[in-house]
């Protein structure tokens, strides 16, 4: 595995200038931000995310402002009393993508928002107070305990709210098998691990957040 030197002047040669990078790198929102996004907000951004996967973002994108009227603007003490007769209804609404399997996440994510709410106060604390340096436990607990968040959901749906975060996409995956940091696709938690304790390594030796981390890692495979 490289150091983040070698990182750093590979993407430095790729961009042409520091200014280019930087001006290209994402930036996360900081606890405090995170903390002070309502809980209703998050529990849209995880619909979204699950209604994104496998279908065209702008398509979904266009057709959010009437699942935010048809979800009671995802206020999840609202939300979670969605029984299936209800859910069946909004199979008829022709404003909405009508897949049954994603409607019916939507109440089930709003039972874990309310449970993480009875726990630590807030969604946002969870999200807020997770310690990057275990994202994937954040991802593992998203999994186990929301709905239809397995795969890459639960880190896109993190991106999208800001926390740092890095994402195995093809590209990164592939940047990370040339590292010899794992030897395939990582699912696993063993691989997950792996991959933590690399970004981990490189967050301390160069101070830059995960997500600046991850798109870096990506421009290293040669296309």
């Amino acid at each position: 595995m490289r150091d983040y030197q070698w990182l750093h002047e590979y993407c430095l040669n790729r961009f042409g200038s520091a200014a280019a990078l930087e001006a290209y790198l994402p930036q996360p929102k900081t606890p405090a931000q995170l903390r002070a996004i309502s809980d209703d907000r998050y529990l849209s951004t995880l619909a979204l995310r699950v209604f994104r996967a496998g279908l065209k973002h702008s398509l979904v994108d266009a057709k959010w402002p009437a699942f935010e009227q048809v979800f009671f603007g995802f206020d999840p003490e609202k939300v979670v009393l969605m029984g299936a007769e209800h859910l069946e209804r909004l199979m008829q609404d022709t404003r909405l993508i009508r897949h049954l399997g994603k409607l019916k996440s939507v109440p089930r994510n709003a039972q874990m928002v309310l449970d993480v709410q009875k726990e630590k106060g807030s969604f946002a604390a969870l999200v807020a107070d997770w310690p990057v340096t275990d994202i994937t436990g954040l991802w593992k607990y998203l999994a186990r305990h929301g709905n239809q968040l397995g795969g890459l959901s639960a880190p896109r749906f993190l991106r999208m709210v800001g926390k740092d975060t890095f994402i195995p996409t093809d590209d990164m995956s592939a940047a990370l098998i040339a590292q010899q940091v794992i030897d395939k696709k990582p699912t696993s938690l063993k691989d997950l691990a792996l991959v933590q304790a690399a970004f981990n390594q490189w967050h301390a030796e160069s101070g830059r957040p995960l997500c600046q981390l991850s798109v870096m890692l990506a421009h290293t495979v040669n296309h």
